[in-house]
């Protein structure tokens, strides 16, 4: 049979279709039921499942949960190239608020990130490629990862656990649901995307007192009210004013009757950043500046910085074979420019082992409010962003395979 590319893409098209009230069953399935970061056995047993119909070879158990699977090419050759696909598996502790007929039957668990949409389209976009591996240029790697959510994330311990000794990919691609772009839409960027997170965790130490006699102790509760203040001041006078970074103090506790200095106050916050030459140095001025402010008020200041995912940096090859991919299949008018993003993904410890592209994939609808925002308890994507989503990872396999050939 004569390789033609145009026919294998308009099947993509017309499987997505044929699949797609399926995969709205099991999207619908695995957000009934919920589970959380490394917890996600469930959802585990149903990818596994449904791979293993498709004919696929699930060769390496490497974490508890979350699957990693191969689909083999039909073609004849010594040496085909590989391509990964990746998708997240694991809700919040979010209650979902929502009042349709799928609801989260696990009480304070929802999928309110999308990654039932994730591991849906995923399990779909096995389902076409594996229609058509006698005419596959290539082998796909498909990755369904536990633990996104929770840092320090179910990427790093399966890169450790072995994934890129035992696979070599050429390119790893992934994608998002995003409500604020519409349905039908996907949206990609060349370079940073969205930020590094780092965990702040501050506490100030003094001694406690009388507060009638607040000059025989030291007190933290000024230190502390010091400290946010001058904190908000390092994004503007520690980055460029065109680099984006965040700061933000989000938890103080201390004390606990109107008449008592307390002896200690604990404060929580986050850092975010967009390049990790800038979230050093804003690590590097934020000690100095909780050393220095606690000790110039009498009291002491320690702070520890829990390091989260990296910047996630997009390829800049992959990133313009994607636009310039699906410019192709969906139509140029519905692939935008992504914007930088200050929340924080852990596909970018994929991509600091293997080139890739992380997609922004449109969920929202025409004039949506209400649950139009990642995280909301009423977080309601538009399901036909699972037909586009099917599509979207089918092509960028296939495309990049065909391009991997050519230039092999």
């Amino acid at each position: 049979m004569t390789y033609n590319p145009s026919v294998l893409r308009q099947r993509i098209r017309d499987k997505a279709a044929e699949l797609h009230p399926g995969i709205v069953s099991i999207r619908r399935d695995i957000h009934m039921h919920p589970e959380l970061s490394f917890r996600e056995f469930r959802t585990t047993a149903l990818v596994r499942e449904y791979l293993l119909g498709l004919g696929l070879r699930i060769e390496h158990e490497y974490l508890e949960t979350g699957v990693v699977a191969r689909l083999e090419s039909g073609t004849e050759a010594q040496r085909l190239p590989l391509v990964a696909l990746r998708a997240d598996m694991d809700a919040l502790p979010v209650p979902e608020e929502n009042s349709h007929d799928f609801c989260s039957v696990e009480k304070g668990v929802m999928h309110a990130c999308g990654h039932d949409m994730h591991t849906a389209i995923l399990m779909g976009a096995a389902a076409i490629l594996a229609s058509m591996k006698e005419q596959l240029p290539g082998d796909v790697l498909f990755i369904f990862q536990p633990a996104e959510e929770k840092a320090p994330g179910g990427a790093v311990p399966l890169i450790e656990a072995g994934l890129f000794r035992d696979y070599d990919p050429s390119a790893i691609f992934a994608l998002h649901c995003f409500p604020h772009i519409l349905a039908g839409n996907v949206a990609v960027r060349e370079g940073s995307l969205m930020a590094a997170a780092d965990e702040l965790y501050i506490t100030v130490h003094g001694e406690g007192g009388h507060a009638s006699a607040p000059h025989k102790a030291s007190d933290p509760v000024l230190g502390a009210a010091h400290i946010v203040t001058a904190v908000q001041h390092l994004v503007s006078r520690a980055s460029s004013p065109y680099e984006p970074a965040v700061v933000s103090i989000s938890s103080i506790q201390g004390g606990s009757a109107t008449n008592v200095i307390p002896g200690r106050v604990s404060m929580s916050g986050t850092m975010r950043s967009m390049s990790e030459e800038l979230r050093a140095l804003l690590q590097k001025r934020l000690a100095g500046t909780v050393e220095h402010i606690a000790a110039g008020l009498g009291v002491r200041g320690e702070l520890d910085i829990v390091s989260g995912y990296p910047v996630l940096v997009n390829d800049p090859e992959t990133s313009r074979f994607v636009r310039s991919e699906l410019e192709g299949f969906l139509g140029r008018e519905h692939v935008e420019e992504s914007e930088p993003l200050m929340t924080a993904e852990d596909f970018s410890s994929y991509l600091r082992y293997c080139p890739g592209t992380f997609i922004q994939l449109g969920t929202g609808r025409p004039g949506q409010s209400r649950g139009n925002a990642l995280h909301s308890p009423f977080f309601n994507p538009d399901e036909s962003a699972l037909r586009t989503g099917m599509e979207v990872m089918s092509c960028v396999a296939l495309g990049w395979l065909e391009k991997s050939v050519g230039e092999g």
